[in-house]
């Protein structure tokens, strides 16, 4: 976190609605963090995804209070994140921007009636995937979540590439494919984004998955700034 270029990081936002974040997280750490998925009691609820049409794979919400390293991560990532999400409510128009402290927001999420943690887990083995969608859990969204890559490409698994998708106004929709590495996290939005045009800005939908899993067992840590219902 320390060594990452915040001023890249939102240009590159700005731009195309998604930044690689390098080595978040050490070898270790994502080692521990995959690890979770053993402690039951840290999770308060799990969703199979082929049960709701999502693709096919698992994912865990964790409860409060959040382990390390979701709770540092979701407070430190959240202000850098926070002045690039204020500058896109500016540009569509938005008066109501958000605070600078992610403990403040979550007390607007709280009086908005979310209160329900959205950090999670997500597991993966072969043939799973993850069908492309937007996270978002009542009327009060942050437009930018992060996802960590904790297994290693081409080592403990292959395939389940990172999926982006945009679809601009009378466009057909762009898919891009993020590379990461172990340790490395991608911050994008949720569900739009502002671009301009020559008229001013205009509103970008965008939606996020992951490719099949060919081999192997992939591990993803979720970063959701907003609270659930």
């Amino acid at each position: 976190m320390q060594g990452t270029d915040w001023r890249t990081a939102a240009a590159e936002l700005d731009e195309q609605g998604w930044t690689r974040l390098p080595r978040i997280l050490g070898a270790e750490a994502c080692r521990q963090a995959a690890a979770l998925w053993r402690n039951e009691d840290r999770f308060r609820s799990r969703v199979v995804m082929a049960r709701h049409g999502f693709g096919r794979g698992e994912y865990r919400y964790f409860g409060y209070p959040l382990p390390h390293p979701a709770a540092s991560l979701r407070a430190a990532l959240y202000p850098p994140l926070a002045e690039v999400a204020n500058r896109w409510r500016s540009a569509l128009g938005r008066a109501d921007l958000y605070p600078c402290a992610h403990e403040d927001y979550l007390d607007r999420c709280s009086a908005a009636g979310q209160s329900r943690p959205t950090p999670l887990l997500l597991r993966y083995g072969p043939g799973d995937y993850n069908c492309l969608h937007q996270d978002l859990y009542g009327a009060e969204s942050f437009p930018l979540q992060v996802a960590i890559l904790l297994s290693r490409p081409g080592e403990d698994f292959t395939g389940g590439e990172f999926l982006l998708a945009e679809q601009r106004p009378r466009r057909q929709s762009r898919g891009t494919v993020v590379p990461l590495e172990q340790g490395d996290a991608v911050a994008f939005a949720v569900s739009e984004r502002p671009m301009l045009g020559s008229r001013g800005f205009y509103r970008t939908r965008m939606k996020h998955g992951v490719s099949t899993i060919r081999s192997g067992e992939r591990f993803t840590l979720g970063i959701i700034f907003h609270d659930a219902i």
